[in-house]
């Protein structure tokens, strides 16, 4: 007999060979574990997930039906009878005092009516009128916080269900987490379950930032709080700014009802999601369900389907659970956000500082609610990982207003004669060689006439955070750019009405209003000015903390490295680069003809009567990570506010740092909101 050897020594027996249809199903039961396994291992152990999780789901359904037609074969490693993946080792172990299950997941309300009906077996008394609540699924990391008489004792991530990864002082930069319950009553002991995650314009901006400094994006917020809460330094989780919603207690309490426990958590201090619904039946779940599968894009969070509880504690207490999950609850999952297309060719584009994008032509697929037919391959590096080919099935997703992109290539059903791509030697546009540096993932293009770059430069000019000239970009400027009129963005103010008037399809009245808009964006402010330049790292809001500091080209040029470094918000990384840029000979040449051309190359910057925080009163505690107490008072006096030498009711907030004493203790005990460095900086408008 073949022979499928369990974890724990245990067998299931498999079949011999020939026995009707059973080998083919065997062979394919030992591929899915070994498949699902091997996802499994590189998503909670490695962070670096392998499969698209709708793709998961499949398999692990596909894998359950197998072994519900075939029980015999059932051994304790499959992944169906495990609660999830093994800690990272580059943590602390902790064991749950009382498991933290999984959901079982439904796609459809027949998936909803099947497992109704299994519940319903196991309850014959009568139902009652808010049988259900709807919960929206967070799209985070499940956490367990540990309370010992109101305070936070430790918190771990969910790990296997059993024994968690400890993440307390990571957990603790967390704001929507309280460090201490907010009653005079509190238990001596309780567990708080909920989901840490990444809101959504935080995400964005952490991928443009990644992707500035040609580093890999996340591929979802889900990964991008997985990976900050595995940060080993509690500052970067800090800077992150991560939130939290809890939806429940370990076990100990006397409550009646989820609707319950959800507002007595609020009552603690915690974050609740604000959506969730008690529902009568499941009439009633499903039109829930429909109205945010249509809404959901409008969330500042992600989030991937709905939990459907049994509302009554006592009920699910009866239930119970299987081994992986509660018989109690389910997961009804959105629409996948991901789809298999074929490529058909791959396209590079060229950005304002030189990089190269390789992006994917595909056959369509139809995402969120959009038929696409591109995605990013991101860089060289990734196209490495995928190892793609042309013709290749591969795994696209999108997520909210991300750009689409191909995650995964499905390598077992690759034509055989499918060519592999490599990114070019030389670059697409104007056929110079293309360099990469070890420092950085990204592929460059450093001739800077290049007419990609310089097409780029010109939409990022005229984008509506930098001088904001409408009619200008896309089209317009590939014309200009074609017909050589154009080669850096003072150039544009070279052009007259006649001139562009003589253009095919443009006319008298686009070419005067082109002209109008160039005019208007000679007054645009110096902030501006210095972000459409395209400095590399400086967005828009680094470049109004580089004007704030420094009210001149002229003044940036001459500053130093220590000087752009003593600036709260700008690190080595930004200092060096725009030392760079305003060091180099064409750049300081651009300078002097935008201000011939009446650019606003310097502005009078007015000391605030008003700001952030004016009125408010702050105290400071510990030892901060950048700044110095005089800097610090400086930054908050800057934004309006004061600095106060005690902790009182009338103290707004506490900036805590390092070894912090009696005041944290006192702002605790007065419920003072608390603020990391970070978050002053981000709170006074300076980071």
């Amino acid at each position: 007999m073949a022979q499928a050897s369990g974890m724990d020594g245990r067998q299931g027996t498999l079949p011999l060979a020939g026995a009707h249809n059973s080998q083919r199903d065997a062979k394919r039961l030992r591929e899915l574990r070994e498949l699902l396994h091997k996802a499994a291992h590189a998503y909670y152990v490695l962070d670096r997930p392998i499969m698209a999780d709708e793709i998961y789901d499949q398999l692990y359904q596909e894998l359950l039906d197998l072994e519900r037609q075939y029980p015999e074969w059932i051994t304790p490693d499959s992944p169906t009878q495990r609660v999830g993946g093994a800690p990272s080792q580059e943590f602390l172990s902790i064991a749950h005092p009382t498991p933290l299950y999984s959901l079982d997941n439904a796609f459809d309300p027949a998936d909803m009516q099947s497992w109704q009906d299994r519940w319903q077996k196991l309850w014959p008394g009568e139902l009652p009128a808010d049988l259900y609540i709807c919960e929206l699924k967070i799209d985070g990391l499940a956490l367990n916080l540990f309370y010992e008489q109101g305070m936070l004792v430790w918190a771990a991530t969910r790990g296997d269900g059993v024994t968690g990864e400890e993440i307390t002082a990571n957990v603790r930069t967390i704001r929507t987490i309280p460090l201490r319950l907010q009653t005079s009553q509190p238990p001596a002991q309780v567990e708080i379950r909920g989901e840490a995650f990444l809101p959504q314009p935080v995400f964005l901006q952490l991928n443009q930032e990644r992707q500035e400094r040609g580093e890999p994006a996340f591929a979802n917020p889900r990964n991008a709080a997985a990976g900050t809460l595995r940060q080993l330094d509690p500052r970067i989780v800090a800077q992150r700014r991560l939130d939290f919603f809890a939806y429940g207690v370990g076990s100990g309490l006397d409550l009646t009802s989820q609707q319950e426990t959800l507002k007595l958590l609020s009552q603690w201090g915690f974050r609740t999601n604000s959506h969730s619904q008690v529902c009568p039946d499941l009439s009633a779940v499903q039109k829930y369900y429909q109205i945010w599968d249509k809404k959901r894009q409008e969330l500042p969070y992600g989030t991937d389907g709905v939990a459907v509880k049994i509302n009554a504690l006592a009920m699910q207490a009866e239930l119970g659970f299987t081994q992986k999950s509660p018989r109690w609850a389910i997961a009804w999952k959105f629409p996948a956000e991901t789809g298999v297309a074929t490529v058909v060719g791959v396209t590079v584009q060229v950005g304002r500082t030189g990089v190269l994008t390789p992006v994917a032509a595909l056959t369509p697929v139809r995402l969120a609610g959009t038929q696409v037919t591109r995605a990013t391959l991101h860089n060289a590096q990734r196209i490495d990982e995928l190892n793609l080919h042309i013709g290749d099935r591969v795994v696209v997703r999108k997520a909210g207003d991300i750009i689409p992109e191909v995650v995964q290539v499905l390598g077992e059903l690759r034509p055989g004669d499918a060519p592999a791509y490599y990114l070019p030697s030389h670059c697409p546009e104007c056929g110079e060689p293309v360099v990469q540096t070890e420092q950085e993932a990204a592929t460059r293009c450093v001739n800077r006439r290049c007419p990609g770059i310089v097409r780029e430069q010109i939409n990022h000019w005229a984008s509506r955070d930098a001088l904001d000239i409408r009619g200008l970009g896309g089209k317009a400027a590939q014309k200009l750019v074609s017909l050589g009129w154009v080669t850096t963005v003072a150039d544009l103010y070279d052009l007259t009405e006649a001139r562009l008037a003589s253009l095919e399809r443009w006319g008298a009245k686009s070419a005067a209003n082109l002209i109008t808009a160039l005019d208007q964006s000679r007054q645009q402010s110096w902030p501006r000015v210095l972000y459409g330049l395209g400095v590399r790292h400086v967005g828009a809001g680094t470049a109004a903390l580089l004007a704030t500091h420094f009210p001149s080209a002229t003044a940036v040029q001459a500053a130093s490295l220590e000087e752009l470094c003593a600036i709260v918000g700008i690190g080595p990384e930004i200092a060096q680069a725009v030392q760079v840029w305003f060091a180099d000979a064409e750049n300081q040449a651009l300078l002097a003809r935008l201000q011939q051309a009446g650019l606003q190359l310097s502005h009078d910057p007015v000391a605030p009567t008003t700001g952030t925080l004016s009125g408010k009163i702050l105290v400071l505690t510990g030892s901060l990570p950048n700044l110095t107490r005089p800097q610090a008072k400086a930054l908050i006096e800057r934004a309006g506010g004061k600095v106060g030498a005690s902790v009182t009711s009338r103290t707004a907030y506490v900036v805590v740092g390092a070894e912090a004493g009696a005041k944290l203790e006192r702002a605790v005990a007065l419920g003072v909101p608390l603020l990391s460095e970070a978050e002053l900086v981000a709170l006074a408008g300076e980071g």
